[in-house]
């Protein structure tokens, strides 16, 4: 049975993905940071679905845990796919951010991937495929979310920069750049902000998390998508 790595894998995007590769047969180990409530209803969720899983906690701020983490995925075999979805924001004004802030958005959502791939690189199987969720963000500049356009938009240049480390092994590394997703997070702003966001949108709603599950899967099965950042926006920007 393949393996498979969904971080921040306990919500949202993230469960979604476990969900289509529990449906493609992969055993899918998923990630979740602090919230455990909402680990133990994905747990009940995912049970209706398959057995074919496990729910580890490791927050990718603390290098600690996450070394711990692969040290244990290391002990268990080869690694067949890994989503690096696992990611947090912060919404403050430049002259607002602290110095620790920054470092644990960088060490979240870059630098902790880095090191998870780079630890992990013995046990990737050739023709494996690796997947960044990134960020219109990085496309788009957000007046109030400089940090986290900045890791998202240096997590794109990851994938990029990877297909040169798996070139000749069948590898492919990609980035998903979603747009305003369905989440919890989202559903919770004010009806007023969701309405500019649609607003801003050719398809004049916000993304089903499935749609981003698609994209991930379309990477998978396609192994001559390389390299590449493909954006579910629905066309967000477009005047």
């Amino acid at each position: 049975m393949k393996q498979a790595i969904v971080t921040g894998g306990t919500q949202g995007i993230g469960v979604a993905i476990v969900e289509m590769l529990l449906g493609e047969g992969y055993f899918v180990t998923l990630t979740y940071a602090h919230n455990e409530e909402a680990a133990e209803k994905c747990r009940t969720k995912l049970s209706q679905i398959s057995k074919n899983f496990e729910i580890v906690k490791a927050d990718q701020s603390d290098k600690d845990a996450m070394k711990h983490f692969t040290q244990e995925v290391i002990k268990k075999g080869c690694i067949d796919c890994i989503v690096c979805n696992a990611g947090t924001t912060l919404r403050k004004n430049l002259t607002d951010i602290t110095n620790e802030e920054w470092e644990r958005e960088m060490n979240t959502n870059v630098n902790s991937n880095l090191f998870l791939i780079r630890d992990l690189f013995p046990i990737i199987n050739p023709n494996s495929r690796i997947l960044f969720i990134g960020s219109m963000m990085a496309v788009y500049p957000h007046g109030t979310s400089l940090a986290y356009g900045v890791t998202k938009s240096a997590l794109h240049a990851l994938a990029l920069n990877l297909v040169k480390c798996f070139e000749g092994t069948g590898t492919t590394v990609n980035a998903i750049a979603p747009g305003f997703v369905e989440t919890e997070w989202q559903k919770n702003k004010p009806q007023e902000i969701r309405n500019n966001i649609c607003n801003k949108t050719a398809l004049k709603r916000f993304a089903e998390v499935s749609e981003i599950a698609k994209a991930v899967k379309f990477c998978i099965e396609n192994q001559f998508v390389n390299g590449s950042i493909i954006e579910v926006s629905g066309g967000y920007n477009f005047k």
